[in-house]
């Protein structure tokens, strides 16, 4: 299996290289980059995860030491947080991967992934990595439904279920997150070679790289209106929140 972080840095190295930096904003929630690239302003978003905590604020811990400054590195260098240890930079990484990708629409589907889920999921076993607003709608369908989350709520399993649960799964659904905090490659070695996984969330990166990591199908955000979804993002807004932004799936060839 390929190294997903590495490929995509590498794909997007001549586009880094043409584009500038115009806007960074780490809402509570979602962060969103901006760049200037050929005379248009594309952007990308990627949820907001940090490891720091109020205590380590008080001790002078710095999760970004060039906070303030982000806009003087050239995009190349921003792409690359994304490969950082700590999650915050890696927030700021991803976003503007997904601010650089020349994203092929004539390959994508305007559908939500909770639809891609439930179809394939109908009478079938379904693990889903993350705890969506769509559960509900698959406990019904599905012929066996497990939710893996970090903080399970009631009827949650822990995330280290995973390897007992995972291989059971005809689909799996991965949140674009578990790029963030480096628990990708290790779900997707737990998948069967015959399951239909889906990665998705704001953070996944609508690139084919994610098909030959083994996704079958890749459900991102594309943002359409960048000025409207920057000021919704420095407000703090929830995913449901953010204007200005277009829902898309790619399906292997």
């Amino acid at each position: 299996m390929i190294e997903v972080i590495p490929t995509l840095l590498d794909r997007i190295q001549e586009r880094a290289r043409q584009a500038r930096p115009t806007d960074i904003r780490i809402g509570a929630y979602w962060t969103y980059v901006a760049v200037e690239l050929a005379g248009r302003t594309p952007a990308g978003l990627s949820s907001t995860l940090s490891g720091g905590s109020h205590e380590g604020h008080r001790r002078g811990q710095m999760p970004i030491p060039d906070a303030g400054r982000l806009l003087d590195y050239d995009v190349a260098a921003l792409a690359s947080l994304a490969a950082d240890d700590d999650l915050l930079p890696a927030s700021v990484g991803f976003a503007t991967i997904n601010a650089l990708l020349d994203i092929d629409e004539s390959l994508c589907t305007e559908v939500n992934a909770a639809d891609v889920i439930a179809e394939r999921g109908r009478g079938a076993k379904v693990a889903v990595i993350g705890h969506f607003p769509f559960i509900s709608k698959l406990k019904e369908i599905a012929d066996e439904l497990w939710v893996l989350e970090l903080q399970p709520s009631e009827g949650d399993l822990p995330a280290a279920a995973a390897a007992d649960v995972i291989p059971q799964a005809d689909v799996v659904a991965l949140t674009g997150t578990s790029l963030l905090n480096r628990t990708f490659d290790g779900l997707m070695r737990l998948c069967r070679q015959d399951a239909f996984v889906v990665v998705l969330g704001a953070t996944t990166p609508l690139s084919p790289v994610l098909f030959e990591a083994g996704a079958d199908a890749i459900s991102g955000t594309r943002v359409i209106d960048p000025a409207r979804a920057a000021l919704a993002v420095s407000q703090g807004a929830t995913f449901r929140q953010i204007p200005g932004k277009r829902l898309l799936t790619m399906f292997r060839p």
